[in-house]
């Protein structure tokens, strides 16, 4: 009965060790897709910004159309869509759920081109020297964009990599040692070993070995675990954020899950070493404190 016990309290040690190294692999493994996918988030931003350009009611549409060729061959343009009088009231009446046209008798609204910056270029000054050369146009009436949120939108670009930076760094610090206290704890059952081991002649190297060799396997499995849990939560927001998030760059991925793995394995691997050389140093008498 004894050793069922003992054998049910071992398998029941191995699979708290593991749980818990698969949760803290997990929280770096998020940090992690974080770090790989902040310049893509940060892209999408910038590439949903631009601005709308305003045409003259008196312009001509091949002057027009003549502008949105410049502006779509612009290093800065991403897009540029023509938007004509017409179409644009028709997307006001839908948004309205009414003919505003009809109880105004004429409409109001200008034709006009929708540009998409490039990412690079959507930063304040270089909105700021488009806009005045494409103002230069005849054709153009007016260029408007949302300056605060230009602004806004930098700033907090700025201010998001540098929380993510101060929290990867105290996140990755308490990983290290929760998985480093998980293994000095394992270790710690097997001390009285250790020392028996020692006692009778065996050499350090070979008293450390099935230590490591289980760690590493203990780190593997835990990482096998963490990247289950990461495929979920990146299926989920592939999901939700279609194009941004998600299985779209495997090389990406890949390198997320083997950081993943080598990050359990070395992490595993550096604890045991250290928590056995510490029990192989102490005497006998010291094994009881």
């Amino acid at each position: 009965m004894s050793n069922k016990v003992a054998k049910r309290k071992l398998r029941s040690s191995y699979a708290t060790t593991i749980i818990s190294i698969s949760l803290v692999l997990f929280l770096l493994g998020i940090i992690g897709f974080l770090y790989l996918n902040a310049n893509r988030l940060s892209v999408y931003v910038k590439e949903n910004l631009g601005f709308t350009v305003l045409i003259n009611d008196n312009a001509r549409e091949a002057e027009v159309m003549r502008l949105q060729r410049v502006l779509s061959a612009a290093p800065y343009v991403r897009t540029a869509e023509y938007i004509t009088k017409d179409k644009a009231a028709e997307t006001l009446k839908e948004e309205l759920g009414e003919d505003f046209i009809d109880f105004l008798g004429y409409n109001p609204l200008l034709s006009s081109i929708e540009v998409k910056l490039s990412h690079q270029w959507a930063t304040p000054d270089s909105m700021a020297r488009i806009e005045a050369q494409v103002t230069s146009f005849p054709e153009v009436r007016e260029v408007y964009y949302q300056k605060n949120l230009v602004d806004a939108i930098n700033e907090n670009v700025k201010n998001i990599t540098l929380v993510l930076v101060l929290f990867s760094a105290l996140l990755l610090i308490i990983a290290v040692a929760l998985i480093n206290n998980t293994i000095r704890l394992s270790v710690y059952s097997k001390r009285f070993l250790i020392k028996t081991m020692q006692l009778v002649g065996a050499t350090k190297g070979f008293i450390r070995k099935p230590f490591l060799v289980k760690s590493m396997l203990q780190g593997l499995a835990g990482a096998t675990i963490a990247i289950v849990l990461l495929s979920g939560l990146i299926y989920g927001l592939n999901n939700e954020l279609e194009g941004v998030i998600g299985f779209n760059n495997i090389t990406d991925i890949a390198l997320l899950f083997l950081m993943v793995i080598v990050a359990g394995i070395l992490i595993t691997f550096i604890s045991t070493f250290f928590a056995v050389n510490k029990y192989l140093k102490l005497k006998s008498d010291q094994l009881y404190y």
